[in-house]
Order: C-alpha cells, then sequence, then structure tokens
C-alpha cells in the first residue's frame, strides 16, 4: 500500500476518532472503506446518468422469451 498524508480539521478528526477507533489501524481502515464507497458511489452515478441519457431501446433489452435452463 502507498501512504497517503492528510489534514483534518480538530472537529473532523474529533468525529472521526468518535465513529473508528483510535488505533491507528483501525482509524486508517475506517477511511479507506470511506473512500471506496465514495468511488464507487460516484462510478454508480455516472453509470446512471450515462444510461438517463442514452437508455438501452427495446431492441437492445435481453430476450427473456427464449431462456436457456442453466446446467450446473
Amino acid at each position: 500500500m502507498k501512504p497517503l498524508l492528510i489534514q483534518l480539521d480538530e472537529q473532523t478528526l474529533v468525529a472521526l476518532n468518535r465513529v473508528a477507533a483510535p488505533d491507528k489501524r483501525k482509524r486508517s481502515e475506517f477511511v479507506r472503506q470511506a473512500i471506496r464507497r465514495a468511488v464507487r458511489q460516484t462510478e454508480y452515478r455516472a453509470m446512471r446518468d450515462a444510461y438517463r441519457k442514452q437508455p438501452d431501446s427495446a431492441q437492445d433489452a435481453d430476450d427473456w422469451s427464449t431462456v436457456e435452463e442453466f446446467k450446473a
């Protein structure tokens, strides 16, 4: 992993310590998870916006009338 130095204002640091254990590793994991969640939400929002701008046509939609049986 690559280290990342960030600066937090006192209020944000107090809030972080309140919701994540002050142990350095646990705080770091909390921040990593929050960043992953924010990135995923941003990507999903972009995907939703793209589909709104150019939705699939009825012709392009999957035709489920001829579904094949799944054999494991």
